[in-house]
């Protein structure tokens, strides 16, 4: 019987080399300067937005009203903020909106765009809290499959010492090992897009500040 070889397959090497070999140059180094073990971008780790840092406007905590009781506000808050809504789709609702207050009160406009502004930071924060669990939870799934491909590793280089190699068992284990190698890989290859989708969401929210602060 035919032995299912797997190319270039990291047989026997240590487990520190195979997680060096399958990260970036340096990846290591900068993880840990930028997050806990499971985080596993070069960019900060940045759990929680601070809303002074990006807003400029009165205080949220001297916000009477929540931003949902505004049912406007809302419509426009949650249209916003749909994953189904593309970028420019959001900007211009939040843009129309901003534009209908400009005949207002001063103050009620302020106040209304203060309630627009609290919202949309809200579900902004909300998707990056479960964008940030996602790519922790890929993080510790990679290493749990990384420490599998080692025992796999091992125990093929054991069964390969036997005098009497079952060449069936070889064949099945050295299957198994190759699509679990390449399961690890395809994984490895999607978390830099993963790892920008905080900041991505960021970035969202910034651009529609800058709208807001236009029109207060």
């Amino acid at each position: 019987m035919k032995t299912f070889r797997t190319p270039a397959l990291l047989w026997g090497l240590p487990l520190g080399l195979l997680l060096a070999l399958s990260s970036p140059p340096h990846a290591e180094a900068q993880r840990a300067a930028t997050g806990p073990p499971d985080w596993p971008c070069v960019q900060r780790l940045v759990p929680e937005l601070a809303w002074g840092a990006i807003w400029t406007g009165p205080p949220l905590d001297e916000v009477e009203e929540a931003w949902w009781d505004d049912q406007e506000v809302g419509r426009v808050v949650r249209y916003a903020m749909s994953r189904e809504t593309r970028s420019d789709d959001a900007m211009q609702r939040v843009r129309e909106f901003v534009e209908s207050l400009a005949d207002d009160d001063p103050a009620e406009r302020e106040e209304r765009l203060t309630l627009l502004f609290s919202g949309l930071f809200e579900l902004t924060q909300r998707e990056r809290s479960r964008t940030i669990e996602r790519i922790r939870g890929a993080s510790r799934a990679q290493v749990a499959r990384l420490e599998k491909v080692a025992e796999m590793v091992d125990e093929l280089e054991a069964l390969r010492a036997e005098d009497d190699i079952d060449p069936h068992q070889e064949e099945e284990l050295s299957k198994a090992l190759f699509w679990e190698q390449r399961t690890f890989q395809t994984r490895q290859q999607s978390l830099p897009a993963l790892c920008e989708q905080p900041y991505l969401l960021e970035e969202r929210l910034g651009q529609m500040v800058r709208i807001i602060d236009a029109g207060m």
